[in-house]
């Protein structure tokens, strides 16, 4: 009897030996999923994109106190739902941390052809990879959320659809381990088959989106070569909210950080303030060509407009404005009551 004892120990203390052997090689570390339920942030929001090809160096440390959430832009995807190399990972990680330090929340901006994203989205399969690897790479990296620049799902394409079907897979990925999904989206104020892609099934999905409102020389009748008119920001939101029911809190209103002259060339916010000219006005004579973009005034009106009936504004690009008292996120800050100090 004691030799049948002594036997079934040694073959407990084998097996409890296997298990703890077989774990360490077997079963990494894995974080657990948090125990309350995901609640998104429905606080204003003042957004901008950094992007991969700028210099950490030329943005005041003292600018990251004017933002609540910084997207590095890009990540690319490939069409087997894979993602490329992340271009100056030096520069992600300094931006990335420079951001946290001061309370800033931070996510990566994926984009890329648009025809990789038709093939990605098309098959259950490359779409479940690829949520799959952006989740592990905003796991790896500590952000915060993602953002999806695709431009844009369409209905000429049979994309809108697959859109919907992937935002709604990335969203409950992200979501379990309380990471926000946004989305970088069109102006919406011309019809047709980019406009009726972003279908309202992807609302509920997505916890804001970035309404990409520029880039639209000729719409404005009364500003024709103004790219981002003040009266583009009324239609723009008019038509995502009132038309077609994006709630208010998920509705950040996009202005940019550039002008642009009538051949449609761009030049950086920074460079207009460098070069003397007045910027409380929307445009400027530069070595003899007419640019127009959004002074600190319209800033102003565009943020006071997203605080009356939207939810945040967003900035491209973070490099573009100002270091100085004239900068235009400083600007709008000054208008929201935000305290920057």
């Amino acid at each position: 009897m004691k030799k049948i004892y002594l036997l079934t120990g040694i073959c407990v203390l084998l097996i409890v030996s296997s298990c703890k052997k077989n774990d360490s090689i077997t079963a990494p570390f894995e974080p657990p999923l948090p125990g309350t339920p995901y609640v998104p942030d429905n606080n204003f929001k003042v957004i901008s994109y950094f992007p991969s090809y700028r210099d950490p160096a030329g943005i005041a440390d003292s600018k990251f106190k004017m933002i609540t959430h910084l997207f590095y832009a890009f990540l690319n995807p490939n069409p087997d739902g894979s993602l490329a190399a992340l271009a100056q990972p030096g520069r992600f990680t300094a931006v990335i941390q420079k951001a946290k330090s001061n309370g800033v929340k931070t996510g990566i901006s994926i984009s890329g052809t648009k025809s990789i994203f038709v093939t990605m989205a098309a098959s259950a399969a490359t779409r479940n990879l690829f949520v799959k690897n952006v989740l592990t790479f905003s796991k790896t990296n500590n952000l915060d959320g993602i953002d999806m620049d695709w431009e844009y799902p369409s209905t000429s394409d049979g994309s809108a659809d697959n859109y919907v079907l992937l935002m709604k897979e990335l969203s409950d990925s992200l979501h379990k381990y309380h990471k926000f999904l946004s989305a970088a989206i069109t102006p919406g104020v011309y019809a047709g088959s980019i406009r009726d892609g972003l279908k309202s099934e992807v609302f509920p999905a997505v916890d804001f989106f970035n309404i990409m409102v520029y880039d639209g020389i000729g719409w404005d009748k009364n500003e024709s070569i103004q790219h981002a008119s003040y009266n583009m920001a009324v239609a723009s939101l008019n038509y995502w909210l009132n038309t077609r029911g994006m709630p208010r809190e998920k509705a950040v209103l996009g202005i940019p950080a550039y002008g642009k002259n009538a051949n449609n060339s761009a030049k950086a916010y920074r460079d207009f303030v460098a070069a003397g000219v007045d910027v409380s006005l929307d445009n400027a004579l530069v070595d003899g060509i007419q640019f127009y973009f959004n002074g600190t005034i319209t800033t102003r009106k565009k943020a006071k407009l997203a605080k009356d009936i939207a939810n945040g504004i967003m900035f491209w690009e973070f490099y573009h404005d100002d270091n100085g008292d004239k900068s235009i996120i400083r600007a709008a800050n000054d208008e929201l009551g935000r305290n920057y100090n």
